[in-house]
Formats: C-alpha cells, structure tokens, sequence
C-alpha cells in the first residue's frame, strides 16, 4: 500500500490496480449516474431522484466534512484513470463500519475488493481501528461476496439495524479484526451441476414465483410443515437464505432447471460445515408439475455424486429423513442406494398439526 498527499488531507492509497484518491468535479458526471442506477436505489440510502446538485453537494462538501471532522473517510476509486466508485470508513474511535459502491460498468471485476482492502488496512494501521463492521441489506448477494472474499467474520441477519428512506430493514452483519487473515474464513458453496436433462444452479429472485407455486402445493407443504399461506416473502427468505448459507459454508442448495431454466425443485445438501467432518444431510421437493418424471431422482443422483467426489464436497456419509406416508421421497431414497438404519417415532409434525414418524436413512461412501 503506498500513501501519499491529497487536496483535503485525503491520503492517496494504490495496490497498482485501484487508486483510492480524493473527489474532483471531473468525477460528478460519473457518480451521478451512478447515484442514479436501479441497483443503487435497491440497496443503498441515496435518495431517489438523485439530481446532479445532490451528487455536488455530497462529494465537495460532505465528503470533506467527514475527513475533516473524521467521522467518514470515504474515497473516490480510480480505475484505469477514470472514477468508478466511493469506499468509505464510518466512524470515530475504534469501532467503524464500511460501504463501497461501483458505477455499473464497473462491477463484476472485483474491483470493490480491492478498493475496500486498501481502505481496511488504513482503518487498521493508520486511523487505529480494531474492528471494522460491515452491513448490508438482506439479499445483497454482490455485497455479501465482497465481505465474504474480505475474510470478514458472518454473524448472521440483524433485525432492524438500518434505516433508509425512512423504513427499518434488517441486515446481514460481518466483521474483521485488526490481525485477522484477509481471506474468506469458508468456502462458498455454489455448484453448477448438469445431467442428461437437468442443470442444477444456484437458487435466484427470477425462481420466486415457481417456489411458490410449488411451496402452496397442499402435498408440499403437507410433509414439509411450512407456512401457510405460503407468500412471495416466504419464497425470497429462502432464496437469501441459500445465498447466506452457501456464504457461510453451512448448507449448499440447488434449483433444478430444465432446458428453458424453469425451475423443477429445488435440492439441498445441509450440515456441511458439520464438526466432525465428512457429513451431509440431503432434503428435497420438486415442482407438481415435474412430478413422476424421474427429475428428482436423476437430480438427486447427481448431488450425491458431487457430494462423495474427493475433488467434489467429499463427504463420507449423507443421510436424509422422510417421513411416514411420504412415499415419494421414500422411493427416491431407495433408488439413490440409501439404506433405512432406524425410525424416529412421533417427530414428524406434518402441516394438519399431527406427529407421525421419521424414517432415517444414510449412504456411506
């Protein structure tokens, strides 16, 4: 990291790929488009319209205030000698968070990375930071695998911890320690998988509707005890949830396409991040109108395979439940070669409210 001086007292700081220099107006063009990108509305506190006095005001007059009253340290990113984003470090006294944000065309080329790392080491050794806290809204995957590739610690969603615009949202929270290795802590747990007719790709927002068409399915939600009504709400918790849990290394989940990407079923391998090393659970459903097809057989065939290749998740063990009645689930657990090793009785609560038993099966390497 090379530091050097600025206008305004804004060091300069470079890794020979992104310069992270003070604001000038030949960067307000730039950062008012970028102020007015869709994306920016979704998930940031810029107000909406952004006109081009408020993109002046912020970066000339609010921009030097924080360094100066060192409330904010916020950078103008510089790539290929051209402006094409803000990192900032929020905060006095030991404790601060971070925000970055990339004009659109300059997304998709890790650039946030670096200009956040650049920005976390001044925290760090020259402003005497110990932690540095990330947060951002629930769903922003982009956001996510920026702290995830940072090494910043996942916590877990926070209820109720921004306010934008006047609503209160919940946040997935990180944070990074002065010392800490800056490199993710898990792997990301996002495969593509294909068979003869299948892909097997991460779960995304366009699969909402087909998962609740399917959750809704009175048969679904019979065995799986879930919500009821199920809601467009519910189905965008779950896509998050597989995002994060892939992030976190807990679980992997895949939407099962076919050759027009519409979305089958879903399958997902659980307690990956198991402490004794070498597991995984398998849970599943599919779509009603995939059903007797053979689609969730020949997905889940493909899972498992992945799952005990040395050069895939190498597990040891999977195992998976089904419960009494579900004959589907318990067919298909046949055909994969799993073996039934015990019943746990009156744990299954099925959707009526009624307990009826779990069979456990499992397949070792």
């Amino acid at each position: 990291m090379t530091v050097g001086a600025w206008p305004l007292n804004v060091p300069v700081l470079t890794d020979g790929v992104v310069t992270l220099r003070a604001h000038t107006p030949a960067d307000l063009d730039r950062m008012n488009e970028m102020a007015n990108d869709p994306d920016m509305a979704r998930w940031t506190a810029v107000p909406v319209p952004n006109p081009r006095s408020a993109t002046e005001k912020y970066a000339m007059e609010l921009v030097p205030h924080g360094w100066d009253s060192e409330t904010s340290r916020c950078w103008a990113i510089e790539y290929e000698g051209r402006y094409v984003g803000n990192v900032d470090i929020r905060g006095k006294g030991a404790l601060a968070d971070i925000g970055y944000a990339l004009h659109p065309d300059a997304r998709g080329r890790s650039l946030a990375v670096d200009a956040a790392r650049l920005a976390i080491d001044f925290a760090f050794v020259e402003a005497g930071k110990e932690v540095v806290v990330w947060r951002s809204h629930v769903g922003h995957v982009a956001s996510l695998r920026v702290a995830h590739t940072l090494g910043f610690r996942l916590h877990g969603t926070q209820p109720d911890a921004l306010l934008e615009r006047g609503k209160v949202l919940d946040a997935w929270t990180g944070s990074l320690r002065f010392g800490d290795a800056p490199v993710p802590r898990t792997p990301w747990l996002a495969s593509t998988l294909t068979t003869e007719r299948l892909t097997l790709r991460p779960l995304v927002t366009a699969d909402v509707p087909r998962i609740v068409e399917a959750c809704a399915d009175p048969s679904t939600g019979h065995f799986l005890n879930l919500p009821s009504p199920y809601r467009e709400a519910d189905a965008l918790w779950y896509v998050h949830d597989s995002w994060w849990q892939a992030a976190v290394g807990h679980h992997e989940t895949w939407a099962i396409a076919d050759g027009d990407d519409r979305l089958l079923g879903t399958i997902r391998l659980l307690a990956l991040d198991d402490p004794a090393g070498g597991l995984g659970e398998l849970g599943y459903w599919t779509h009603p109108d995939a059903r007797g097809k053979g689609v969730m057989t020949e997905a889940c065939r493909a899972v498992v395979e992945h799952a005990f290749d040395p050069d895939g998740l190498d597990r040891r063990r999977l195992s998976l439940v089904a419960a009494e009645g579900n004959t589907a689930s318990r067919r298909i657990a046949d055909a994969l070669g799993f073996t039934q090793y015990g019943t746990e009785h009156g744990t299954a609560r099925l959707a009526d409210g009624t307990l009826t038993d779990h069979h456990l099966y499992e397949r070792l390497r």
